[in-house]
Protein backbone atom coordinates (compact mmCIF):
# COMPACT_ATOMS: atom_id res chain seq x y z
CA UNK A 1 0.00 0.00 0.00
CA UNK A 2 1.12 3.42 -0.45
CA UNK A 3 -0.17 6.78 1.04
CA UNK A 4 -0.47 9.79 -0.80
CA UNK A 5 1.45 12.88 1.28
CA UNK A 6 -1.00 15.40 0.09
CA UNK A 7 -4.50 13.95 0.29
CA UNK A 8 -3.34 10.94 2.96
CA UNK A 9 -5.64 8.65 1.01
CA UNK A 10 -4.07 4.99 1.30
CA UNK A 11 -4.53 3.56 -2.32
CA UNK A 12 -2.94 -0.21 -3.60
CA UNK A 13 0.40 0.12 -4.93
CA UNK A 14 -0.60 -1.12 -8.47
CA UNK A 15 -3.81 1.50 -9.02
CA UNK A 16 -0.86 3.84 -8.66
CA UNK A 17 0.92 2.21 -11.33
CA UNK A 18 -1.78 2.76 -13.84
CA UNK A 19 -2.76 5.73 -13.23
CA UNK A 20 -2.86 8.29 -16.29
CA UNK A 21 -3.77 11.46 -14.57
CA UNK A 22 -3.77 12.64 -11.27
CA UNK A 23 -7.41 11.40 -9.03
CA UNK A 24 -7.90 8.59 -11.93
CA UNK A 25 -7.40 5.29 -10.00
CA UNK A 26 -9.70 2.03 -11.80
CA UNK A 27 -9.03 -0.92 -9.81
CA UNK A 28 -8.36 -3.45 -12.68
CA UNK A 29 -11.89 -5.24 -11.77
CA UNK A 30 -13.84 -1.92 -12.51
CA UNK A 31 -12.04 -1.14 -15.56
CA UNK A 32 -13.63 -4.52 -16.78
CA UNK A 33 -16.82 -4.14 -16.22
CA UNK A 34 -16.81 -1.08 -17.46
CA UNK A 35 -15.69 -2.94 -20.47
CA UNK A 36 -18.62 -5.16 -20.07
CA UNK A 37 -20.74 -2.46 -20.05
CA UNK A 38 -19.35 -1.08 -23.10
CA UNK A 39 -19.66 -3.67 -25.08
CA UNK A 40 -22.90 -4.81 -24.04
CA UNK A 41 -24.26 -0.80 -24.92
CA UNK A 42 -22.55 -1.14 -28.14
CA UNK A 43 -24.19 -4.09 -28.83
CA UNK A 44 -27.63 -2.97 -28.38
CA UNK A 45 -27.10 -0.29 -30.75
CA UNK A 46 -25.85 -2.75 -33.32
CA UNK A 47 -28.43 -5.34 -32.47
CA UNK A 48 -31.00 -2.37 -33.62
CA UNK A 49 -29.59 -1.42 -36.57
CA UNK A 50 -28.98 -4.82 -37.96
CA UNK A 51 -32.83 -5.25 -37.10
CA UNK A 52 -33.80 -2.46 -38.50
CA UNK A 53 -31.79 -2.94 -42.09
CA UNK A 54 -32.61 -6.82 -42.01
CA UNK A 55 -35.60 -7.10 -40.81
CA UNK A 56 -34.89 -9.42 -38.13
CA UNK A 57 -38.28 -10.16 -36.78
CA UNK A 58 -37.49 -9.04 -33.65
CA UNK A 59 -38.74 -4.93 -33.70
CA UNK A 60 -38.91 -5.11 -37.66
CA UNK A 61 -40.90 -7.62 -39.73
CA UNK A 62 -38.33 -8.74 -43.04
CA UNK A 63 -41.20 -6.47 -45.04
CA UNK A 64 -40.35 -3.52 -43.58
CA UNK A 65 -36.42 -3.83 -43.61
CA UNK A 66 -34.25 -1.18 -44.91
CA UNK A 67 -33.08 -3.28 -47.52
CA UNK A 68 -36.65 -3.81 -48.48
CA UNK A 69 -37.72 -0.22 -48.99
CA UNK A 70 -38.42 0.28 -45.53
CA UNK A 71 -38.03 3.21 -43.59
CA UNK A 72 -36.46 2.69 -40.08
CA UNK A 73 -38.05 6.22 -38.53
CA UNK A 74 -41.15 5.96 -40.20
CA UNK A 75 -43.01 3.56 -37.68
CA UNK A 76 -42.03 5.37 -35.04
CA UNK A 77 -41.89 9.02 -35.53
CA UNK A 78 -45.48 9.13 -37.35
CA UNK A 79 -46.73 7.66 -34.04
CA UNK A 80 -45.26 9.93 -31.91
CA UNK A 81 -48.47 11.43 -30.09
CA UNK A 82 -46.98 13.37 -27.22
CA UNK A 83 -44.99 16.48 -25.85
CA UNK A 84 -44.57 20.05 -27.83
CA UNK A 85 -42.39 18.44 -30.55
CA UNK A 86 -44.85 15.91 -32.02
CA UNK A 87 -45.76 17.35 -35.42
CA UNK A 88 -41.94 18.10 -35.99
CA UNK A 89 -41.28 14.71 -35.18
CA UNK A 90 -44.53 13.41 -37.70
CA UNK A 91 -43.09 15.59 -40.70
CA UNK A 92 -39.32 13.97 -40.93
CA UNK A 93 -40.80 10.41 -40.42
CA UNK A 94 -39.53 8.22 -43.37
CA UNK A 95 -37.65 10.87 -44.68
CA UNK A 96 -34.53 9.18 -46.37
CA UNK A 97 -31.88 11.83 -44.74
CA UNK A 98 -33.46 11.19 -41.06
CA UNK A 99 -33.06 7.44 -42.04
CA UNK A 100 -29.32 7.60 -42.87
CA UNK A 101 -28.84 9.88 -40.03
CA UNK A 102 -30.83 7.75 -37.85
CA UNK A 103 -28.82 4.01 -39.12
CA UNK A 104 -25.22 6.00 -39.78
CA UNK A 105 -25.78 7.18 -35.93
CA UNK A 106 -26.43 3.43 -34.91
CA UNK A 107 -24.09 1.68 -36.77
CA UNK A 108 -21.37 4.19 -35.51
CA UNK A 109 -21.93 4.08 -32.42
CA UNK A 110 -22.15 0.45 -31.86
CA UNK A 111 -18.86 -0.08 -33.68
CA UNK A 112 -17.13 2.37 -31.96
CA UNK A 113 -18.39 0.84 -28.32
CA UNK A 114 -17.45 -2.38 -29.56
CA UNK A 115 -14.30 -1.63 -30.55
CA UNK A 116 -13.33 0.53 -27.85
CA UNK A 117 -12.25 3.63 -30.37
CA UNK A 118 -13.63 7.65 -30.41
CA UNK A 119 -15.44 7.21 -27.37
CA UNK A 120 -16.11 10.76 -26.62
CA UNK A 121 -17.59 11.21 -30.68
CA UNK A 122 -19.89 8.22 -29.61
CA UNK A 123 -21.11 9.65 -26.59
CA UNK A 124 -21.92 12.75 -28.55
CA UNK A 125 -23.32 11.64 -30.95
CA UNK A 126 -25.37 8.70 -28.76
CA UNK A 127 -26.46 11.31 -26.22
CA UNK A 128 -27.87 13.35 -28.83
CA UNK A 129 -29.86 10.36 -30.28
CA UNK A 130 -30.90 9.13 -27.00
CA UNK A 131 -32.43 12.96 -26.25
CA UNK A 132 -34.21 13.09 -28.85
CA UNK A 133 -35.92 10.10 -28.53
CA UNK A 134 -36.59 10.89 -25.20
CA UNK A 135 -38.15 13.90 -27.11
CA UNK A 136 -39.82 11.41 -29.22
CA UNK A 137 -41.37 9.51 -26.05
CA UNK A 138 -42.01 12.63 -24.06
CA UNK A 139 -42.38 10.73 -20.75
CA UNK A 140 -43.44 14.19 -19.21
CA UNK A 141 -46.60 13.94 -20.63
CA UNK A 142 -49.28 11.40 -18.99
CA UNK A 143 -52.18 11.55 -21.66
CA UNK A 144 -51.36 11.57 -25.43
CA UNK A 145 -53.05 13.60 -28.05
CA UNK A 146 -55.96 11.68 -27.43
CA UNK A 147 -56.34 11.69 -24.43
CA UNK A 148 -55.40 8.42 -23.68
CA UNK A 149 -52.49 7.25 -21.49
CA UNK A 150 -49.35 7.37 -22.45
CA UNK A 151 -47.63 4.99 -21.35
CA UNK A 152 -45.07 6.62 -19.44
CA UNK A 153 -43.78 4.96 -15.75
CA UNK A 154 -41.41 7.45 -15.12
CA UNK A 155 -41.63 11.68 -15.91
CA UNK A 156 -37.93 12.67 -16.12
CA UNK A 157 -35.76 9.18 -15.97
CA UNK A 158 -35.89 6.87 -18.81
CA UNK A 159 -34.21 4.41 -20.45
CA UNK A 160 -33.31 6.75 -23.16
CA UNK A 161 -31.55 9.22 -20.77
CA UNK A 162 -29.88 6.06 -19.04
CA UNK A 163 -28.05 5.38 -21.94
CA UNK A 164 -26.85 8.83 -22.59
CA UNK A 165 -25.34 8.72 -19.30
CA UNK A 166 -24.04 5.38 -19.66
CA UNK A 167 -22.20 6.64 -22.88
CA UNK A 168 -20.49 9.65 -21.32
CA UNK A 169 -19.68 7.53 -18.54
CA UNK A 170 -17.56 4.54 -20.58
CA UNK A 171 -16.03 7.66 -22.47
CA UNK A 172 -14.81 9.76 -19.57
CA UNK A 173 -13.17 6.51 -17.69
CA UNK A 174 -11.79 5.42 -21.15
CA UNK A 175 -13.82 2.00 -21.14
CA UNK A 176 -12.20 1.29 -24.05
CA UNK A 177 -8.60 0.51 -23.18
CA UNK A 178 -9.97 -2.18 -21.11
CA UNK A 179 -10.52 -5.34 -24.10
CA UNK A 180 -10.95 -2.77 -26.70
CA UNK A 181 -8.37 -0.90 -29.03
CA UNK A 182 -9.07 2.40 -27.37
CA UNK A 183 -5.29 2.64 -26.25
CA UNK A 184 -4.23 1.99 -29.70
CA UNK A 185 -6.63 4.51 -30.93
CA UNK A 186 -5.47 7.18 -28.70
CA UNK A 187 -1.76 6.91 -30.45
CA UNK A 188 -2.66 7.33 -33.46
CA UNK A 189 -0.83 10.86 -35.08
CA UNK A 190 -4.60 12.15 -36.17
CA UNK A 191 -5.80 11.61 -32.58
CA UNK A 192 -3.43 12.73 -30.77
CA UNK A 193 -3.80 15.86 -32.88
CA UNK A 194 -7.46 15.92 -32.51
CA UNK A 195 -7.88 14.72 -28.92
CA UNK A 196 -11.47 15.37 -29.13
CA UNK A 197 -11.50 11.96 -31.03
CA UNK A 198 -10.21 9.90 -28.31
Amino acid sequence: MTTTAKTRVTVPAHALEHAEAPGHMLTTTAARALAVLRIATGFVFLWAFADKLFGLGWSTPAARAWINGGSPTKGFLSHVAVGPFQSTFQSIAGAWWADLLFMGGLAAVGVALLAGIGLRVAAGAGALMMMLMWLAEFPLDRFTAAGEPSGSSNPLVDYHLVYAVVLVVLALTYAGHTWGLGRSWARLPFVQRNRWMI
